[in-house]
């Protein structure tokens, strides 16, 4: 196997993408830099016999990303290390160079592209080459338009600093088996509304929307949502479809989280545990008193 000699796009995105970010610990506010895991989707192709296909749509960091492709196809049966001719990232001119670099053509050694059958069900597929969450968020934006006016919700960091244990007091079979993740819907006061559990993080925020779609709540724009574990991509967009305004994690966000959770107007927390926790979007709706914000040199 090798890697295709075309040329390679001039500019690429890194593991680590540096972001603004407002620390709350305590009784201290400040404004600083941080330096938050960057996530791309990645987009694999499959070429042979002059055909080409895409296969999978998955979200990642950049970085291995032959390795990433390889692995994929190896681990759902499609092209062992033999049926691999080489992998190289995408060159269409008309596409701006970090985009290039999300999508990954793998070249077989056959002479026609393998008939994948009922695995390509478990392929999320796009035609588009070169994706870079552009086609994501539009649609999106399109699904849930940001309103002009949202009715006013406010958050104090005592009540933030609740919801660590209350999620956890509310996860029964985490209890029991230690190996769970958790969604929880709070009132701006602090109050659970409905915990689910999950081996997948965004599973359990799907059961919960899906728990509120059911009774009648079609809308959660005056909840609070926490999760354990870190935010990606995926939760922020179930956050913004459902109209929550403040998400917090116990964990750290991905660049493309915070990207989203800016434009869609969501305040995002993250590293929420004892008594302390980032504000990475929209400050505002967080209560953390009268207290003046340090700037810290060199922040963006």
């Amino acid at each position: 196997m090798e890697r295709d000699g075309a040329a390679r796009p001039t500019a690429r995105l890194g593991p680590v993408t540096r972001s603004r970010v407002r620390r709350v610990s305590g009784s201290a506010v400040r404004d600083r830099r941080d330096d938050l895991a960057t996530e791309e989707p990645l987009e694999i192709r499959l070429l042979a016999g002059g055909e080409s296909r895409t296969v999978a749509i998955t979200m990642r960091t950049p970085g291995a990303d032959f390795e990433l492709a390889a692995g994929f196809l190896h681990g759902e049966g499609i092209a062992g290390p033999g049926d691999i001719a080489a992998i190289g990232y995408c060159t269409d001119a008309d596409l701006d160079p970090e985009a290039r670099y999300n999508t990954v053509t793998v070249r077989l050694t056959a002479s026609r592209l393998p008939d994948l059958g009922a695995a390509a069900r478990n392929f999320l597929t796009s035609s588009a080459c070169g994706v870079c969450g552009t086609a994501s968020l539009d649609a999106l934006r399109d699904r849930c338009a940001v309103p002009a006016v949202r009715p006013p919700v406010a958050v104090s960091a005592t009540t933030l600093y609740g919801l660590p244990d209350r999620l956890r007091e509310a996860q029964g079979v985490f209890g029991r088996t230690g190996g769970l993740h958790a969604a929880g819907l709070f009132t701006p006061e602090g109050t659970p509304v409905a915990v689910r559990e999950d081996v997948g993080r965004h599973n359990a925020v799907d059961k919960l929307v899906g728990w509120a779609l059911l009774g009648g709540r079609t809308l959660l724009d005056r909840h609070v949502l926490m999760v354990s574990g870190r935010v990606g991509y995926e939760i922020m967009q179930k956050a913004a479809s459902a109209g929550i305004q403040i998400v917090c994690a116990v964990s750290a966000p991905s660049s493309l989280a915070v990207d989203l959770a800016r434009e869609f107007g969501i305040t995002l927390v993250g590293f929420l545990r004892e008594e302390r926790f980032n504000i990475y979007a929209c400050p505002e709706r967080i209560e953390v008193g009268r207290i003046e914000v340090e700037q810290a040199a060199g922040t963006p």
